[in-house]
């Protein structure tokens, strides 16, 4: 939760504006039921993450309540960012069914090797168990966070073919001696 870009952090379908990022905190503070998000016109929740740098990701926890409202299914995909629900008609690159969790203890694993070098992740959770409403209490994210490489803007000039105008050089004379 510490390296994702807060300012930057959206979640779409939310019913109250910046209560998704309240869900992003520590461990120690997952059973604070005062924070929390839920979806506004139907169960469908999406969450926009930009991380700091690059992360792997290892595995993801989803708090719920032990009723219809728990997500029933999660689906992840890396480095879209500014996602909206028409693109999750694509194919995630990890989707999970998800059980009922609300003392926040399972840990679904990822597939580390398609999250190794996440810079952006999206959530969409497309469905609950049932209710009009999807409510989260808290999203775990674990993995390796690494400082991410500004790549700084370089002018160059390239040649395809060499100007013979900028390559003169003085004229030789040649210099001849005689002898008498």
């Amino acid at each position: 939760y510490l390296r994702i870009d807060r300012q930057r952090l959206q979640c779409l379908n939310e019913r109250r504006e910046g209560s998704g990022a309240t869900v992003f905190r520590p461990w120690e503070e997952r059973g604070d039921r005062s924070q929390f998000v839920e979806s506004d016109d139907d169960e469908e929740l999406l969450f926009n993450i930009p991380f700091t740098g690059s992360v792997k990701l290892k595995g993801v926890i989803v708090m719920g309540e032990d009723d219809g409202t728990h997500p029933a299914e999660m689906r992840l995909f890396r480095n879209i960012p500014h996602m909206s629900f028409d693109d999750t008609a694509k194919e995630a690159e990890q989707t999970f069914s998800l059980s009922r969790d609300p003392l926040g203890e399972l840990e679904y694993p990822t597939k580390i090797a398609r999250f190794s070098n996440v810079y952006h992740l999206s959530m969409h959770f497309p469905k609950n168990f049932g209710a009009e409403t999807t409510k989260i209490f808290y999203i775990g994210l674990k993995g390796e966070w690494t400082e991410a490489h500004r790549h700084e803007v370089t002018i160059c000039n390239y040649e395809a073919s060499a100007n013979p105008a900028d390559h003169k050089l003085e004229q030789i004379t040649p210099q001849t001696h005689f002898i008498s």
